[in-house]
């Protein structure tokens, strides 16, 4: 990773992106499949609509001139669920993940805080999920692909035909964030009042609400997640 970006996080910007899916034999998960037991019980006695379907996780990353490949392997949600609430303990696993992250015209972001009924209820951060089956193809892992699904099955946006593949990844805290910026061509308000209109359709939307992002005082130190306040404090960086 070529920098070290706002609140300790490693950052790289890349022109490319590939991932693939590998044979990984897990021990932390296995010497520890006990507490993973009790921490499901503990979850679903929160929220128990929660479901232990198959999520990928990452167990390897390079990056050279701009491009990076990835590795991930595949396990179970109450795997992954219990080793984030660990604290990350595996250095060798990380919780990857693509996100498209809305740009409006005059220079806005866009987020969505998380809905009361999700594993992330109140948080606030870029439509985006756990790459899990439906993003492999062959061996190939599509994060641009889980990317533009999950912004689209969130808040009803497509990419725009003439968007870029830029992205900005984001190394900490045991995950690996790989934000698109893509712009588009409405401007905060457009573009939030589209996104709720698509939220409000929803027989049980995944967010809250929308929320924009114009500058450093609209970032939420309890609620946004740690890569979230470091891209933010890059992109709002010439405000301070």
């Amino acid at each position: 990773m070529p920098e070290v970006g706002p609140l300790g996080f490693q950052l790289a910007r890349l022109h490319g992106v590939t991932a693939r899916l590998v044979p990984f034999a897990w021990a932390w998960a296995e010497d520890n499949a006990e507490m993973i037991a009790e921490n499901w019980r503990r979850r679903l006695g929160e929220r128990p609509g929660l479901f232990d379907g198959p999520v990928l996780l990452a167990c390897g990353v390079s990056v050279s001139d701009g491009q990076c490949e990835a590795q991930f392997f595949e396990t179970r949600y109450s795997r992954f669920i219990a080793f984030r609430d660990a604290g990350s303990p595996d250095g060798r696993v990380a919780n990857a993940f693509a996100a498209i992250v809305p740009l409006a015209r005059d220079g806005a972001v866009l987020l969505g805080e998380m809905g009361p009924h999700t594993a992330n209820a109140g948080q606030i951060y870029f439509p985006c999920g756990t790459p899990d089956r439906d993003d492999v193809r062959g061996e190939t892992v599509d994060l641009a692909g889980s990317a533009a699904r999950e912004l689209r099955e969130e808040t009803g946006l497509a990419l725009p035909e003439d968007a870029a593949e830029e992205w900005v990844l984001l190394k900490g805290e045991g995950q690996l964030a790989f934000l698109r910026p893509v712009p588009f061509p409405e401007d905060a308000e457009g573009l939030r009042a589209r996104m709720e209109r698509h939220r409000a359709g929803e027989a049980e939307p995944e967010l809250a609400r929308i929320v924009v992002a114009r500058g450093p005082g609209d970032v939420d130190a309890d609620r946004m997640p740690g890569f979230v306040r470091a891209f933010l404090a890059d992109a709002f960086a010439d405000q301070r």
